[in-house]
């Protein structure tokens, strides 16, 4: 049974342990974020979600931008969570590139849509919404950039950018694809993208090669 299944199955009133409860609550609001957009969005609105009473809410969230800044702490932690399971997946680096392509491509298209409180947030000028977005950008390039660096003998600051430019890629291109109706399947476009981001990225000769850049 899938969160909404559960949210328009479940009666107004019903206890659930505090946990399980928090949970419900960040379901109900991710799909009136996701729905509506933050300005938008009113906590009645998410409270009638959830099947709860405005009072339930405000005793997990006391305000609409802390249960929005929850919701993207979950999924900021998530798409990390899935750079860094794609890249410790092997250690042949093509198939490292293909996984976080893919990795990229999994999170945009999730059926509850959270990427679009991640990349399109219609607060990107709350700070802190900025502080989450950028950071959760980074992190994900720092985990790249530490297997480029590894592999490449590249300076810390050559790699990081390398990282985020491979990362940076990947978002767009899978945000554009799934915006376009995703005409073409996803393995194809993994497959697409991974072509040209590996053929740049293995331009860089392995640790010790000869040709380095930046090394002499």
């Amino acid at each position: 049974m899938t969160a909404t299944e559960q949210t328009e199955a479940r009666p107004r009133g019903t206890r659930l342990p505090r946990r399980a409860r928090r949970n419900q609550l960040l379901g109900a609001a991710q799909e009136v974020f996701v729905a509506q957009g933050y300005h938008a969005a009113a906590m009645d609105d998410i409270a009638e979600r959830a099947g709860v009473s405005k009072p339930v809410l405000y005793q997990h969230f006391p305000g609409k931008l802390e249960l929005y800044l929850a919701l993207l702490d979950q999924h900021c932690e998530a798409l990390l969570q899935s750079v860094r399971t794609a890249l410790s997946t092997t250690t042949d680096n093509k198939k490292r590139v293909e996984a976080t392509m893919r990795a990229y491509f999994a999170y945009v298209e999730d059926e509850g849509g959270a990427f679009r409180l991640v990349f399109e947030s219609d607060l990107t000028n709350e700070p802190a919404v900025r502080e989450r977005v950028d950071k959760v950008s980074l992190d994900c390039a720092e985990a790249i950039s530490e297997v480029i660096a590894e592999d490449t003998g590249l300076a810390k600051e050559q790699a990081m950018l390398l990282a985020v430019g491979l990362g940076g890629v990947s978002q767009v291109v899978a945000r554009y694809w799934l915006s376009t109706g995703s005409r073409l399947p996803r393995e194809e476009a993994v497959q697409l993208l991974t072509s040209l981001a590996w053929r740049g990225i293995a331009g860089f000769p392995l640790h010790g090669a000869e040709g380095v850049p930046g090394q002499h």
